[in-house]
């Protein structure tokens, strides 16, 4: 059986296209006429590199245009906020000598996935990676700075943020828990803060989260208290949680930032809901 197949564009039969061009242009002008026809294909070889380099030159252009239309659309505090988070997760990422490209592409993710940010934010988080680092500026000085800039509800969210971070890696490394304890302690937070944080992820895959005990464990660790915590404690550590996390507390970092504090009030109010449900 005889099997014809047709070639599509793209194909050698394009090959053959210039070749019957070719001889058309060598019988109706000879040499000559080859020259000119092989002059105008490179002529509009070039003008289509030149118009895809223009193209690509009025994308950047008009990109960072949205990107610095961006930043002035937002507060001075949500943009020192967003450039200290990056160079700190860049510089968290590089203590051990090198930040490579999966340590690159989970921050690029974190941003995207988890602030929901767009093509414009994310095209000035790339250019706060790149500028991060470039940086000799030690994680130290970046954490002293974000210290003495931000007042305690900032400091929770960012390290809510770096927990998200280390978290999408599983299983966690023992050296990234550490030093983000370290960090949580030398922004301040009490130990109490620290194990509100860290509840959330404490249970993850154990077994039989499904019963009672369990959900009143993981509810307790969400409001950083132990077992045994009574009626009264419990509620203090409700009404702390609910003053620090309030959105209103990061207004000034933004809507996404404001996001982040609002889940983390539903992970609270549900831990307390699931504790009077059980009669704490």
């Amino acid at each position: 059986m005889n099997i014809y197949r047709v070639q599509g564009p793209g194909g050698s039969g394009c090959g053959g296209c210039l070749i019957i061009l070719i001889l058309i242009a060598l019988l109706t002008g000879g040499a000559r006429g080859v020259v000119n026809l092989l002059g105008t294909l490179a002529f509009g070889g070039a003008l289509g590199v030149l118009l895809l380099i223009g193209l690509f030159y009025l994308w950047g252009y008009w990109l960072s245009q949205q990107v610095e239309n961006y930043q002035k659309s937002q507060t001075v505090s949500h943009n020192r906020f967003v450039e200290l988070l990056v160079g700190i997760l860049v510089k968290i990422a590089a203590q051990d000598g090198e930040v490579t490209r999966e340590e690159i592409q989970t921050i690029n993710n974190f941003f995207r996935y988890n602030l929901r940010y767009g093509q414009a934010q994310m095209a000035w988080v790339k250019e706060m990676i790149k500028a991060a680092r470039e940086s000799a500026t030690p994680l130290d000085v970046l954490l002293a700075e974000f210290r003495d800039s931000f007042a305690a509800e900032p400091r929770l969210v960012l390290i809510e943020l770096i927990y998200q971070i280390i978290h999408t890696r599983q299983p966690v490394a023992d050296g990234d828990l550490r030093q983000a304890r370290d960090i949580a302690r030398f922004l301040g937070l009490s130990e109490y803060e620290l194990r509100s944080i860290e509840g959330k992820y404490q249970f993850r895959g154990r077994e039989g989260a499904a019963s009672q005990a369990s959900e009143r464990e993981r509810s307790l660790a969400v409001l950083g208290l132990a077992q045994g915590a009574t009626e009264e404690e419990i509620k203090q550590a409700y009404r702390a949680l609910s003053m620090q996390y309030h959105p209103d507390k990061v207004q000034h970092l933004g809507a996404e930032f404001q996001r982040v504090a609002e889940e983390k009030m539903k992970e609270i109010n549900a831990a307390y809901d699931k504790l009077k449900k059980h009669g704490n």
